[in-house]
């Protein structure tokens, strides 16, 4: 119920959404011979495509999330047992993870997340990538059914209690995930990865790639706003 209604929320939240809802109350108005509010509305809805979709923006946003974990590698990992690789981009997060692998010869990986509408689950995914990347199967576990990362901390708790672990997820996600864990009374250490608010030569206007930061920005923030309003209600 309460994961439903967190993405119910989400959607209506989301940059994409709003300018939909924008373009379908400015054709409303026209419908209607309102040309001047519809213009009014379709100006408004043009600075604000422009807004959310420069890298200024975008970097301001995503950046206070990206810079909260960003210098963890001096930190000792030596006692660490298992490495964490929650679901979702596997791509962007699978060099991070193939480094702890060669350093940390021992630990186990687990790889993390539901299928969704998907033919396979994240964490299938994730276990067969890294494998024909040159890790060991017998290293890997899989957690297939977590929906989100409230779900993965509590699985893990379950799997290995208090034992050290690194996670190993987005910059972006890092601030989240790390309050999401430690409500679990987990203590991970933090290595993010998948930066993407790195300084620029040049600004970028009118870009889809700026836009999915603010997207991906919002999401968080909204997440971070979720968990503070189930600590007040609880």
């Amino acid at each position: 119920m309460l994961f439903n209604l967190k993405k119910f929320v989400s959607f209506f939240l989301e940059p994409f959404t709003f300018g939909f809802l924008v373009l379908l109350l400015a054709f409303i108005f026209l419908l209607f011979n309102s040309y001047k509010k519809a213009k009014s509305i379709l100006f408004v809805g043009l600075i604000f495509l422009f807004l959310i979709s420069n890298s200024l923006f975008s970097n301001f946003l995503i950046s206070p999330l990206e810079n909260q974990y960003k210098d963890q590698k001096n930190i000792d990992i030596s006692k660490v047992e298992y490495i964490l690789l929650l679901g979702g981009d596997f791509e962007a997060r699978a060099y991070e993870v193939l480094k702890l692998s060669l350093r940390l010869k021992d630990a186990k990986i687990i790889t993390s997340g539901y299928a969704g509408k998907k033919l396979i689950s994240d964490a299938l995914y994730a276990k067969n990538e890294l494998i024909s990347l040159g890790v060991n199967e017998n290293r890997i576990i899989m957690q297939d059914k977590p929906k989100d990362t409230i779900e993965e901390a509590i699985s893990i708790k379950k799997l290995i209690n208090d034992k050290p672990f690194i996670l190993v997820t987005s910059a972006y996600h890092m601030p989240r995930a790390m309050k999401i864990f430690q409500k679990q009374g987990l203590n991970p250490i933090a290595m993010s990865t998948d930066f993407t608010s790195k300084k620029q030569k040049s600004n970028s206007y009118l870009s889809i790639k700026e836009l999915k930061k603010v997207t991906m920005a919002i999401h968080e923030y909204i997440g971070l706003a979720w968990i503070k309003i189930k600590e007040i209600f609880n």
